[in-house]
C-alpha cells in the first residue's frame, strides 16, 4: 500500500473493526498519542490498540464514518484533513488518567466537524498518530459546550445514579474485546 491507501486503511479500520485490515495497515509498534482520552485498550500499540480505538467510537457513534478532504504526505509522514460523522446514539464516555472523566448519555443527534491528524510511517505500515480536532464544535452539536440544560441535567443524572460509571465499564470491555481481535488475526505483524 502506498502513503495515501494506508491513510484511508487507517480510517477504514475505525469505521469498520476490520482486524484483517488493521493487520495489513497498522505497524505492530503504533503508538496513538490521543489514547489519553479512551478506555486503557486503545493505548496499546499495534493493531490492538486501534481497534480498540474503532469500538470506543462506534460504541458512542453509530454510521461512523471519516470523509477525507485532503492528504498530503512526504516520505516518513501522511497529513489527512477528514470530517469525523455519525449519530450520537450511544454513551459517549471519556477518560482521564484510565478513569472516568464525563459520560455523555445519547443524544440521538448528528456529528460533522473536521480534524487534521498526523500519521508516521514505518515499514510501510503506520506507526504514529496524533490529532488536531475540533473537539468544540463536537461538544456543541451534542448540546455540552455551551451546556444545554437537558443534556446538564441528563449528564448529572447518570453520575449519580451511576449509569455513567456503568457506561465507562461497558466501553472499557468493549475497546479490550476488539483489542483481542488483533491477538486471534493470524496476519499481524506481517
Amino acid at each position: 500500500m502506498d502513503a495515501t491507501d494506508l491513510a484511508h486503511g487507517l480510517f477504514r479500520i475505525l469505521e469498520t473493526g476490520d482486524p484483517a485490515l488493521a493487520a495489513d495497515v497498522v505497524h505492530e509498534d503504533f503508538r496513538n498519542r490521543e489514547a489519553v482520552v479512551s478506555p486503557a485498550a486503545c493505548a496499546l500499540p499495534g493493531p490492538s490498540g486501534v481497534l480498540a480505538s474503532g469500538a470506543w467510537m462506534r460504541s458512542a457513534f453509530s454510521d461512523l464514518r471519516f470523509p477525507v478532504l485532503g492528504i498530503a504526505r512526504n516520505d516518513d509522514q501522511v497529513w489527512v484533513r477528514l470530517r469525523m460523522q455519525g449519530r450520537h446514539t450511544g454513551p459517549f464516555v471519556r477518560f482521564r488518567d484510565g478513569a472516568l472523566d464525563q459520560a455523555i448519555p445519547p443524544t440521538g443527534r448528528d456529528i460533522d466537524f473536521e480534524q487534521i491528524h498526523v500519521l508516521d510511517l514505518r515499514d510501510g505500515k503506520v506507526a504514529g498518530h496524533e490529532a488536531v480536532r475540533d473537539d468544540i464544535t463536537m461538544l456543541g452539536q451534542l448540546g455540552v459546550f455551551p451546556p444545554s440544560p437537558a443534556v446538564a441535567l441528563r449528564m448529572l443524572a447518570w453520575r449519580v445514579t451511576g449509569q455513567a460509571a456503568r457506561a465507562a465499564t461497558r466501553v472499557t470491555a468493549q475497546a479490550a474485546e476488539a483489542a483481542g481481535l488483533a491477538q486471534h488475526n493470524p496476519g499481524q505483524g506481517r
